[in-house]
């Protein structure tokens, strides 16, 4: 459900549009003087006001929900959030969209970030500062979230608590400073081996410093954690181990994830709202951007401390002891706020802001309650769910909202007084509708959860064989976003991928029709995406924009524009819109090196012809037939000889003695170092071959130490000279008479 806008407020935030002064004029102008750009045009209307987002991780607890809280207040405010996924290195901030962005937002990631410091746009962290760059940023109250969990474990009787989280994480550093500042302020010392770390924030690392906890067993009674998915890691293998929860080890968490609630032992835990640092977090670069002052201190969010089991608690109980008088029935105003002021928890609900306007239907429950009480029949179980479904919008904490009609039940209880039995049947049973109300609702939220899952795995499959075993022309025109929730894209490769000075449109996708960029249009980097590119769903704020870049293991190949709902809605959970680029980043890789091997195909056909011609040739050189005078054919032999060389003699001489009528064949070896035994055969079978043809054979330039070698091989009738000279000198005349006795001989 939306939230008022006036919730994400701050002292001194920004006011509308109409007060955000425009600071880049030039590239409207530049855009419309050049109609080779996108969005090019003389008359068209300058950009929305926009907001950068940049993050590693687009989805998941965290991130996801910090995201989408910033962009529903830019929807409210009618700004235009343009998201980056990496971190300010790795997206080239401040240069890409330099002229699109007005002020960036950096989530945790800090890498990069002196380089957007450098370029004077406004721009503020959340969940982390930097060491060394003093900007804004929006922090969760971690000191108080910690101190709380710390002195609720120490109101259970603990005195040896352990710390464990991942202390490269600037979240926990805060966290585990306020660990030992409450147990000094508790008279406890503070005792270095019960300070446990781990790897990550994730489960694995949780399930990793396990061993390490149980081997302090009875020695440490409580552990309190970084993160939510660190305590829920240890529980896990706490508990394969043997151990019980809380009997021997009391456990609290940091986050409030879903799987808190559902986990067994249900896990005590600090609550934050991370959609509410999203809120914070636009407010702060609003003002930023408007020319106002940023708080000293930044924004620090609210937290709050979630009672369950695994401390050794049962309920949340801490709203409901707060010291206050419970409303009577004649004070249904201030019951329907304590209601929704529970369910927002730790949102507060700012006092001009009617319980209405965030749960609209908190009256009528209030009302149908009263009226049972007075006698009235049961309302519908399809009404009471109806009214209670937008109290499971807000939070799907099924403690909260047993907490909340527990509330309800104990403001209606008359102080000092029975309560005439009937009445309090007819109230229990109300109350007993309205639980199964939640819990049926709860069951459907459930339900619609797996199924949004097994559509996210068929449509990440369908994605998946759509860009691995599609054609390049697929990848790149961006079809396979069909089965997504994604309305517009567009695919810009580097136009010089070592510059990445400009970008080229690649591909492009409407699913609502929405024009597209020209494929081969060209856009400065600074300029990119340019508002004029965008469908209308993007420049209104309706819809996220999402630029995805996209890297293989050997090139960063350009950045894929997403648009479509928030990245929750659209990607479905933490891993998905990274897979998507990595999978459009293989195919294009695959492409390249079809492309690669096609043209090293072609090269290499080419060459195996130029080595056929060469090898012609060689062959030529390594056996010349020259005709040496009518009926004599000379072929003169240089180099080494082997049987190789001597097997291609035998087939030129047999070829040239048909060709040319030859009858008298001069070998000429006096360019050969040396002749053996088996090249001597060879010569010998060319001899007996070339007499079948009727031409005898005669090896020239025998010298002594060759005639020595072949003293012992069958030359047939193979005769030798010392040099060619006294070959032609002897074969000459009957060379002569060979000639003229031929017809046509001259």
């Amino acid at each position: 459900m939306p939230l008022p806008e006036q919730w994400g407020e701050l002292p001194g935030a920004a006011a509308p549009d109409a007060r955000v002064k425009s600071t880049r004029p030039a590239e409207e102008t530049r855009r419309a003087e050049d109609p080779s750009l996108p969005g090019a045009g003389g008359h068209a209307a300058a950009r929305p006001r926009t907001i950068g987002i940049i993050a590693p991780i687009l989805a998941g607890v965290f991130w996801g929900p910090v995201v989408n809280g910033i962009h529903a207040s830019a929807q409210l405010r009618g700004h235009r959030t343009l998201v980056l996924r990496g971190t300010p290195a790795e997206v080239q901030a401040p240069s890409l969209a330099r002229e699109e962005v007005d002020g960036w937002i950096v989530i945790v990631e800090m890498h990069g970030l002196e380089e957007l410091a450098r370029a004077g746009v406004p721009f503020i962290t959340v969940g982390a500062r930097h060491d060394e760059i003093d900007c804004p940023a929006v922090i969760p109250d971690n000191r108080g979230g910690i101190r709380s969990a710390v002195r609720h474990l120490i109101e259970h009787g603990h005195r040896r608590i352990a710390f464990i989280g991942n202390f490269g994480a600037y979240d926990v550093r805060e966290r585990f400073a306020s660990y030992k500042d409450t147990l000094a302020e508790a008279g406890i010392a503070f005792d270095p081996d019960l300070v446990i770390p781990c790897d990550n924030n994730m489960y694995s690392g949780g399930r990793a410093a396990a061993p390490a906890l149980l081997a302090r067993r009875g020695v440490c009674t409580a552990a309190v954690f970084g993160t939510d998915k660190n305590a829920l890691g240890t529980m896990a293998a706490l508990k394969a181990a043997g151990a019980r929860i809380p009997e021997d080890f009391a456990l609290v968490g940091f986050d409030d994830i879903v799987e808190a609630e559902s986990s067994d032992p249900p896990l005590t835990t600090v609550r934050q709202r991370f959609e509410m640092m999203g809120n914070a977090a636009f407010d702060l670069i609003a003002s930023m951007i408007a020319g106002e002052a940023s708080p000293p201190g930044g924004v620090h969010t609210a937290n709050t401390l979630i009672q369950r089991s695994s401390c050794g608690c049962n309920v949340i109980q801490s709203f409901l002891d707060r010291e206050s008088t419970a409303p009577q029935e004649d004070g249904g105003d201030a019951l329907a706020r304590r209601m929704v002021e529970l369910l927002l928890m730790p949102r507060p609900l700012p006092a001009h802001t009617p319980p209405t306007a965030v749960w609209p239907a908190v009256t009528r429950v209030i009302a149908l309650y009263s009226a049972v009480l007075r006698g009235a029949a049961p309302p519908p179980a399809v009404e009471l769910e109806r009214a209670y479904r937008q109290a499971v919008d807000i939070t799907p904490d099924l403690g909260t909202l047993l907490a909340m009609v527990r509330l309800l039940g104990q403001a209606h209880e008359p102080r000092g007084a029975a309560v005439d039995a009937a009445i309090r049947r007819r109230g229990d049973d109300f109350l007993e509708l309205s639980r199964l109300a939640i819990a049926r609702l709860r069951v459907g939220v459930e339900s619609q959860h797996v199924h949004q899952l097994g559509l996210l795995a068929r449509t990440n499959y369908d994605v998946s064989f759509a860009l691995l075993g599609g054609t390049q022309q697929e990848s790149r025109s961006l079809a396979w976003l069909q089965p997504t929730t994604v309305v517009w894209g567009c695919l810009a490769l580097w136009e010089d991928p070592t510059a990445r000075a400009s970008l080229v449109i690649a591909g492009a996708y409407s699913r609502d029709g929405s024009p597209t960029p020209p494929i081969g249009s060209r856009c400065p980097i600074e300029a990119f995406p340019p508002a004029g590119m965008l469908p209308p769903s993007a420049t209104d704020g309706t819809f996220l924009v999402l630029l995805l870049p996209i890297r293989s293991a050997q090139r960063d190949w350009g950045i894929l524009v997403l648009v479509g709902p928030p990245v929750v809605a659209m990607t479905g959970d933490e891993g998905t819109v990274a897979i998507w680029g990595t999978l459009l980043g293989a195919a294009l890789e695959r492409d390249a090196l079809v492309e690669s091997l096609s043209a090293q195909h072609a090269d290499l056909q080419r060459a195996y012809e130029n080595e056929r011609a060469l090898s012609e040739t060689v062959r030529e050189l390594g056996c010349p037939i020259l005709p040496l005078l009518p009926g004599i054919l000379l072929v003169p032999l240089i180099g080494l000889f082997d049987g190789g060389r001597a097997q291609q003699v035998l087939e030129k001489v047999a070829d040239a003695v048909s060709r040319h009528e030859a009858l008298r064949v001069l070998i000429d070896i006096t360019g050969v170092p040396f002749v053996d035994a088996q090249v001597a055969h060879l010569l010998g079978v060319t001899s007996r071959a070339a007499a079948l043809l009727g031409a005898r054979v005669y090896l020239v330039g025998v010298r002594p130490e060759l005639a020595k070698s072949l003293v012992d091989v069958d030359l047939g009738e193979l005769a030798t000279f010392s040099s060619l000279s006294m070959a032609l000198h002897k074969l000459a005349p009957a060379g002569g008479r060979a000639a003229q006795a031929r017809p046509g001989a001259r």
